[in-house]
């Protein structure tokens, strides 16, 4: 999952962030506590915008211990396309994308479903 610095520019996040096939980018510090999130709407501003003016600060983050069924619902209630998930000192873990909380959260109640009773 691509990271970047505050003091980068938003064009050279954008080239690196696309050829490795994302969508998104996490504004981290030196330690990798987040401070902000880049998604593609924000890495079309223009080329020479600093990292700290275009990304969303204090994006909503996970814990690795929530259920995958909260993280769908909270995503899906709040429209996020992606989150971080942090440790409780905010340094990035991963970033957790929508549709793969979605899809796991649905085979996993498919799977609860299934199950007898008391089993």
């Amino acid at each position: 999952m691509p990271t970047c610095r505050l003091d980068e520019r938003v064009g050279e996040v954008r080239e690196r962030v696309r050829a490795a096939g994302w969508d998104a980018s996490v504004a981290v510090n030196q330690d990798r506590v987040v401070f902000g999130l880049l998604r593609s709407i924000e890495l079309d501003a223009a080329g020479e915008t600093s990292i700290e003016a275009a990304m969303r600060p204090g994006p909503s983050t996970f814990r690795p211990f929530v259920s995958i069924e909260y993280m769908a619902k909270y995503m899906i209630e709040h429209e996020l396309e992606s989150s971080p998930v942090t440790t409780s000192d905010g340094r990035l873990i991963g970033l957790l994308m929508r549709q793969d909380v979605e899809r796991v959260a649905r085979d996993l109640s498919q799977k609860k479903g299934l199950e007898a009773p008391g089993s």
